[in-house]
C-alpha cells in the first residue's frame, strides 16, 4: 500500500515523525512525505529532529509547492493520507478545495477519488470556524482523529500517548502496529 503524509504547520509534528517511523518498519507500505513550511518550522522548534532526518524516514519525498508531484494526480494509486498534524489552515485549505500546495492538493485527490483521508486537527479551543470546517470535512469523507489522550492504557510517557494515537490511526488503514495497547476489558475489581 502507498500512503501520503502530509505534516502541517500546526503543533504536534511529533505525531507524524512517529507515523513515519513505524510505517518505515512495515515492508508493504511505502510512505510518501510531504512538509508544508510551517511543518519545518515546527520540527526545529518543537523536536531535536532535523527535517532531513525526518524526510529519510519516508520511501518518497515531494516538495509541498510541487503541484505536478505523483501523489497530486488521482490516477497515481494510494491507500489514502494521513495529515499529522493537521492545522486550522490546511483544513481550511482541504475543506475549500484550495489546492495551492501539495498538502492540500493531495489531500483533494484522496478526497475525490474516494480514498481514505485522515486529519489530525491540533488547536484548542476550538471556535465554531473550526468545528463547521471539522464538520464539512467529515461531510467530505475524511476522518478527523484528533489526537486525544487515552488512559485506560495507562500511559506512563508522552511516548505512551503518542504510539497510542498514531497507532489508532493506522488502525483505520488496517495496518497491524504493536504500539497500541489495546482494551482487553475490565478487571473485576476485589470486594473490600
Amino acid at each position: 500500500m502507498r500512503l501520503i503524509v502530509g505534516i502541517s504547520g500546526a503543533s504536534g509534528v511529533v505525531y507524524g515523525i512517529r507515523m513515519l517511523e513505524v510505517l518505515k518498519d512495515q515492508a508493504d507500505v511505502e510512505t510518501h512525505l510531504v512538509i508544508s513550511n510551517g511543518g519545518k518550522l515546527n520540527i526545529a522548534l518543537e523536536t531535536d529532529w532535523d527535517v532531513k532526518d525526518v524526510e529519510a524516514l519516508a520511501d518518497e519525498v515531494h516538495s509541498d509547492q510541487n503541484l505536478a508531484a505523483t501523489i497530486a494526480s488521482g490516477s497515481f494509486k494510494t491507500g489514502g493520507m494521513v495529515v499529522a498534524p493537521c492545522s486550522m489552515k490546511t483544513l481550511s485549505a482541504i475543506v475549500n478545495s484550495y489546492a495551492d500546495t501539495l498538502v492540500a492538493r493531495a489531500a483533494d485527490v484522496v478526497l475525490k477519488e474516494q480514498r481514505r483521508l485522515v486529519l489530525m486537527p491540533r488547536e484548542t479551543p476550538l471556535h465554531a470556524g473550526h468545528c463547521k470546517m471539522l464538520h464539512e470535512a467529515t461531510q467530505m469523507g475524511a476522518l478527523i482523529a484528533p489526537p486525544m489522550p487515552a488512559f485506560y492504557n495507562n500511559p506512563q510517557t508522552i511516548d505512551d500517548l503518542v504510539n497510542h494515537n498514531v497507532g489508532r490511526v493506522l488502525d483505520l488503514f488496517g495496518l497491524d502496529n504493536a504500539i497500541v495497547k489495546r482494551w482487553a476489558g475490565a478487571k473485576p475489581r476485589k470486594k473490600t
